[in-house]
């Protein structure tokens, strides 16, 4: 059994996770991904309140619409992405200032359940190449994220003109998304977060079957 204080989650904790979270073999999920899940879960709430038809957007937005909504939660997706590619917290924040940029130049656009996994897959990977000092190739990145390489080399390049190639992000705005993820987690989104927490922790402790040793080796999915 998992203890509850284990599994507290507070924007202290969230900022030391933030900050110095150092990846080791068998270290825990960031907790950015169970605060950032949450908060794109809420978004997809509200997107779906204000228009009763699910759409993407428009135009060359449509790129990262899916034929049918993915048979993964979006916790899991990112849970996913963690697993094989082991990115950094900090590339998780970037990749959430992507999406809101690109919300914000591209007005219409509303994260849905038919777009928001090419989103993430396509906004984690440009943040891990503007993040981090080695990556993996965009095919690697195809694999993990349910995709074809062509299909995710599109993505990528449309993305890049949507967003007018404005990547840089300072130090005061990736404060301020910190920041704004820290409020999800003491006002938005909260219990949510903690009780997402405990089930992957209770998933994880009766886990049987052991994860590959060679994270290359993983199950297929397709977007």
């Amino acid at each position: 059994m998992v203890s509850s204080s284990s599994l507290a989650i507070s924007p202290r904790k969230l900022r030391s996770d933030l900050y110095s979270y150092s990846y080791q073999d068998g270290s825990s999920t960031p907790l950015v991904i169970y605060v950032l899940s949450s908060l794109i879960e809420r978004t997809l709430a509200r997107n779906e309140r204000i228009s009763s038809r699910s759409y993407g957007g428009f135009g060359k937005t449509r790129v990262f619409d899916c034929m049918e909504v993915p048979d993964m939660t979006i916790q899991s997706y990112l849970e996913r992405i963690f697993r094989y590619t082991k990115a950094g917290p900090s590339v998780y924040v970037v990749a959430y200032v992507y999406i809101d940029r690109f919300c914000q130049n591209n007005q219409g656009f509303r994260i849905s359940l038919t777009n928001v996994h090419r989103l993430l897959i396509t906004t984690i990977m440009v943040a891990s190449k503007y993040v981090e000092d080695m990556n993996y190739r965009n095919s690697y990145f195809a694999k993990v994220g349910g995709l074809e390489r062509e299909d995710l080399n599109t993505l990528e390049l449309e993305f890049l003109f949507l967003m007018g190639f404005k990547l840089h992000v300072n130090v005061s705005v990736f404060e301020s998304y910190c920041c704004h993820l820290e409020r999800e987690v003491s006002i938005g989104g909260g219990y949510q977060i903690e009780k997402a927490l405990r089930c992957a922790e209770e998933i994880k402790s009766r886990k049987i079957v052991q994860e590959p040793k060679h994270h290359h080796q993983f199950s297929r999915v397709l977007l």
